[in-house]
């Protein structure tokens, strides 16, 4: 993430040219000249990556004239529209033979080895090994346009150093200790299939396919991938094959703002993006990966997204309890309830305010003695009493509070810690996930108040 100048710093050089000519036409005129740089992309086709890699393209009938890469301030590296797209136009369509498939894996020099080992490698295996194999044969392989593009790195939790780890919330820095294991795992599971490979190098296996080396692989299929489903291989295990690289494709970044279709299209043996969504000349074009929250995007694509409406602050069920009254009663009964019932998950502050799951859950664990016989009421949104109402209100704003001060001392840290240059990009990156959550915070707060106020 790369974020904009400051506006202050640039209206102070605008107040200094003004001697050199102005008045308020020439500020409207440096205004609309700011906003204008600010929002389009600085072309980049002519990098010798990218020439390399339309030459590349082109040998395997792809040519664009709709989209050049270029970089723009908040999002980085993507695609930027030559002309105006229409609603229903394709933006993209990418021949089968530019895609990397488990058939591109299986008709290459893994193949054999592929089909000797047992028990099958799994088609997230095949993918990766061959990743690792073509990064490491460098000019030697015909996939190197696309390789020289993808990132050199990656800032998914499996990335990420331990001490930034430990500033996620709680929630996400349960996953993210998990991804570390499960790709810790995949690494360990596999070096029996890597040690097969040493036929095929000259150099010690182990130099080859380290850790290091797979976690990027992995990280280059978990973040760039495509769906498309592919037949069952024999010489495959039989999990669901669903993941193709698609070069140049993959340089469009996410908005939840737009809509778009995605499909291999069986009769032009394409892979086609239409956009269901205008864009004007010049600007970033964009796809969506799917309605999910910041919590989701980081932990998949290592990215948060700005004002993202599907962004939440999600409340364990020890914080939901940790501001009940101390006079709450059959506390363990209600969390039992709220467990059968599928009510202990996914309970969330949103921009909107406390989710109607997150407000349900504090009303059952709020129930009188005398009021828990409507426990099934409660549930199904309910009012049961005005005692009942205020209770969960209030219990709802002081967890909101608790958030709002953890985040703020959790903000206060990463300050500090920016010193070290070398953590400075992941740590920007939890703090801008902790500042779209104080955001969302202090907007429900407000909405708490305001519902408290309405009630009284």
């Amino acid at each position: 993430m790369r974020m904009c100048k400051p506006f202050g710093q640039l209206n102070r050089n605008c107040i200094f040219n003004m001697k050199n000519g102005g008045g308020r036409t020439s500020r409207i005129r440096r205004r609309k000249l700011f906003r204008s740089s600010e929002s389009r992309g600085v072309n980049e086709s002519y990098k010798p990556e990218f020439i390399e890699l339309k030459k590349w393209l082109k040998d395997r009938r792809f040519e664009d004239a709709t989209l050049i890469p270029a970089r723009f301030p908040g999002t980085g590296r993507g695609l930027m529209s030559k002309t105006s797209l229409q609603e229903g136009q394709t933006i993209i369509s990418l021949p089968e033979s530019c895609l990397l498939t488990t058939d591109t894996v299986i008709r290459s020099y893994l193949g054999a080895y592929i089909a000797k080992w047992q028990p099958p490698p799994s088609p997230l295996l095949a993918l990766c090994t061959f990743l690792v194999s073509e990064k490491h044969a460098g000019d030697r392989s015909p996939w190197k346009p696309y390789l020289e593009v993808l990132p050199k790195a990656y800032t998914c939790p499996v990335c990420l150093e331990p001490e930034v780890v430990n500033l996620l919330p709680n929630p996400l820095k349960t996953k993210a200790w998990e991804q570390r294991s499960h790709v810790q795992e995949f690494f360990s599971s596999s070096r029996g299939f890597f040690s097969s490979l040493q036929p095929l190098f000259s150099e010690a296996i182990e130099t080859i396919f380290s850790y290091r080396a797979l976690r990027w692989a992995w990280c280059t299929v978990n973040t760039r991938a495509v769906y498309m489903k592919r037949p069952p291989q024999l010489c495959l295990s039989p999990e669901p094959d669903t993941c193709a690289l698609a070069p140049y494709l993959d340089l469009l970044n996410h908005s939840p703002d737009v809509q778009v279709k995605a499909a291999f299209n069986e009769e032009t043996r394409c892979y086609e993006i239409r956009t269901a969504t205008r864009c004007g000349k010049h600007k970033e074009v964009f796809i969506c990966y799917g309605p999910h929250d910041n919590h989701r995007l980081l932990l998949e694509y290592g990215f948060v997204s700005v004002s993202n409406p599907h962004a939440c602050v999600y409340v364990s069920k020890d914080i939901l309890v940790k501001y009940l009254p101390s006079t709450a009663k059959q506390m363990n009964k209600k969390i039992s309830i709220l467990e059968d019932h599928d009510f202990i998950e996914n309970l969330t502050f949103g921009w909107d305010g406390p989710s109607w799951r997150l407000l349900t859950a504090l009303k059952l664990l709020c129930l009188e003695a005398e009021e828990f016989m409507c426990w099934k009421k409660a549930l199904l949104g309910e009012i049961i009493s005005d005692t009942n109402e205020k209770t969960s209100l209030d219990v709802a704003q002081k967890i909101c509070c608790y958030f709002i001060e953890e985040t703020h001392a959790v903000l206060r840290k990463v300050s500090r810690m920016k010193d070290e240059v070398a953590l400075m990009n992941q740590l920007t990156l939890v703090e801008t996930l902790r500042t779209e959550e104080l955001k969302i915070l202090q907007a429900s707060a407000k909405a708490l108040t305001a519902l408290q106020t309405a009630f009284t």
